[in-house]
């Protein structure tokens, strides 16, 4: 390529705008290189069925092997799971009217994120680019599920006024239920063959609907609170549901009978999902515990424990059936690695992925991204490392060296001061520091989590932050 020739009248401008394409920071995820790598891989070895046979090399842990990185499970990368744990913050996203993202979901093909936040609205984000393209009116009340259709024809959202849509692929509105007596409905699960749908509320039931007319067909009633969780099994006539009276339930949707209870856990359920093939059932509780169910055989497996608050989302790996993402009220994002081969440690973590709780999270339709919606108004992409690097899994390597302590600190009168509008200043405080704070507004004491070190840093910035403020009320009197 030749160049253009500089005038000498323009040369400041020119070096101006050189400077700023040097300084030009691009955010880039791991998406095209792979997909290409792949797709050409696949016609060298798609005859071959076993991988022994592909002699495919491993990928070594060096920046220089970018460019052989696939896609998960693909011909080149070695077959590890741990190479899809997603603790690369790629980019975060923030409407300009923002509230509370309250669910989210990839449109088909994964080209782009829906996002429903609190206000019912509808935000469409680019997928690769990460830009703004729509923002649009859904519901009346705040947005509490999204499902989309096996076949991908059609999405399916509920809010919490008891109201059920219907959308088409180009979000447009198809058909308009109300359900559940008003009441709040918190998840929505289509049925293997899309002729039926389940949805569940605060009304405590569960109830079957048809997809072609629009009717119910029938109602499961046996819990005695609040349904706050409900999913199809992927293969058979089995739905699970978990409520706020501590049980998870199986059903027949067919005879309308409870088929079996699981006692686990000890607080409200909050989140049930089946694995892809359904053989394993994961459940998700505000007791800080995360339980793992042999359906076949209704034993439990294995118990996760590694949250430190009540935890409010999970998702399951599209490609490795064994990996499993979890979203903590505290912003906690752990990956797990299930099964035989597993661990009940989790195997990455992140302890500030957000400064509230992660409502929803979903992984890209090909697992190399993992998209989280939380309460602090924010949409985060995360993306696989980088090759050699160890984020997420230093840092949990780190908190196990240093042994975890707690502390108090007495605020008087001067408890909205620490606490900030909204939330604020404890939020930043909590990621410039490192701990983890709560507010006791009853004894009026905040409450720190952490190392020696980093509790005597807090107990500095909170004594300077609370003499600031006594001087200033001196001041004025």
């Amino acid at each position: 390529m030749f160049k253009k020739p500089r005038n000498n009248d323009n040369t400041a401008e020119d070096a101006e705008q050189e400077a700023a394409e040097r300084n030009l920071i691009r955010k880039c995820i791991d998406f095209h290189t792979p997909a290409v790598v792949d797709m050409n891989n696949r016609l060298y070895f798609n005859a071959s069925r076993s991988h022994h046979v592909r002699n495919a090399p491993y990928l070594q842990p060096h920046s220089a092997y970018l460019r052989l990185m696939g896609l998960p499970i693909s011909s080149v990368s070695a077959p590890d799971p741990s190479t899809v744990f997603c603790t690369h913050l790629a980019h975060v996203t923030r409407a300009k009217n923002s509230t509370p993202v309250m669910s989210l979901s990839w449109t088909p093909g994964g080209r782009r994120l829906l996002t429903g936040n609190q206000e019912g609205e509808f935000t469409l984000w680019d997928g690769i680019t990460f830009g703004f393209e729509l923002i649009m009116s859904a519901h009346d009340n705040s947005f509490r599920s999204m499902a989309w259709s096996h076949n991908k024809n059609y999405l399916l959202t509920c809010d919490a006024g008891g109201n059920i849509k219907y959308w088409s692929p180009s979000i447009a509105p198809v058909k308009s239920i109300d359900s559940h007596n008003g009441q709040a409905i918190h998840a929505l699960s289509f049925s293997p063959s899309d002729t039926k749908f389940v949805s569940c509320g605060d009304d405590a039931t569960v109830r079957v609907w048809d997809w072609a007319t629009h009717s119910e067909e029938r109602v499961l009633e046996g819990h005695g609170w609040d349904v706050k969780c409900a999913q199809w099994h992927p293969r058979s006539s089995v739905i699970c549901s978990g409520s706020k009276d501590n049980l998870v339930k199986l059903w027949d949707p067919r005879q309308g009978s409870c088929l079996a209870t699981l006692y686990g856990h000890k607080n409200t359920v909050t989140k049930v999902q089946w694995n892809n093939n359904g053989n394993w059932l994961i459940t998700a509780s505000r007791d800080q515990l995360i339980k793992l169910y042999d359906i076949r055989t209704m034993r439990e497996l294995v118990s996760l424990k590694g949250h430190n608050k009540e935890v409010t989302s999970l998702a399951f790996h599209p490609l490795y059936e064994s990996v499993l993402a979890s979203g903590g009220m505290d912003g906690t994002l752990l990956f797990w690695n299930l099964g035989p081969k597993g661990s009940e440690e989790p195997s990455a973590r992140i302890p500030y992925a957000h400064d509230m709780a992660i409502w929803d999270m979903q992984w890209h339709p090909a697992g190399h991204m993992l998209a989280t919606g939380s309460n602090d108004r924010q949409t985060k992409f995360w993306a696989r490392n980088r090759l050699g690097s160890s984020s997420g899994l230093q840092e949990a390597a780190e908190d196990k060296e240093d042994e975890i302590l707690t502390a108090e600190i007495e605020l008087g009168n001067h408890v909205g001061i620490v606490i900030g509008r909204r939330g604020a200043t404890i939020i930043a405080m909590q990621r410039a520091t490192g701990t983890k704070m709560h507010v006791d507004q009853v004894r009026r004491v905040l409450l720190i989590q952490g190392t020696e070190k980093q509790i005597e840093t807090v107990k500095k910035r909170v004594g300077a932050l609370l003499e600031r403020v006594s001087n200033d009320s001196d001041n004025m009197m």
